[in-house]
């Protein structure tokens, strides 16, 4: 499974029936967030599962269970893989409470404040287990030391 593939196939096209939510058990706030989920209405059946469980490597062999602990990481039924704020912006929109704020988190100003909700969970998570360090693939990261830093991705081209 790879982790670009809403980006290599025409994701428009295929409609989402199913998400699967991995979320850390371990965390006292992703599992409060999970049993909150649970008691909301969806309108597309979310499963949710713990990451890196045995049951998560099953089902998502391809997948680097390794990072679904660090960040939410949601898996369409299709294929698709959503992570940090984008995760949080799909699983809303499975909600019918919620369909139009995931929906006002996809416009340019919303996406800012979805990443600042991701980047301010990701902060109380490292001061509540253990303080383990918080990386993004957009070049944030989070040590409890030293708060957050910013290194832009580099381009490997010459």
């Amino acid at each position: 499974m790879r982790d670009t593939t809403t980006a290599y196939r025409d994701a428009r096209r295929v409609p989402v029936r199913r998400l699967t939510v991995l979320y850390d058990a371990g965390c006292p706030l992703c599992t409060f967030l999970r049993d909150w989920l649970v008691r909301q209405p969806q309108l597309v059946p979310l499963d949710l599962v713990p990451a890196g469980s045995d049951e998560a490597v099953r089902r998502f062999p391809g997948l680097d269970h390794g990072s679904t602990l660090d960040e939410i990481t949601v898996v369409g039924d299709s294929g698709q893989v959503y992570r940090s704020h984008a995760a949080w912006i799909v699983v809303l929109w499975a909600l019918r409470r919620c369909r139009r704020l995931a929906h006002r988190l996809t416009t340019p100003t919303g996406i800012r404040l979805a990443k600042g909700a991701v980047l301010a969970a990701a902060k109380w998570r490292g001061t509540q287990w253990g303080g383990r360090v918080y990386r993004q693939q957009d070049g944030w990261t989070y040590e409890p030391s030293l708060g957050w830093t910013y290194l832009p991705p580099r381009c490997d081209a010459d």
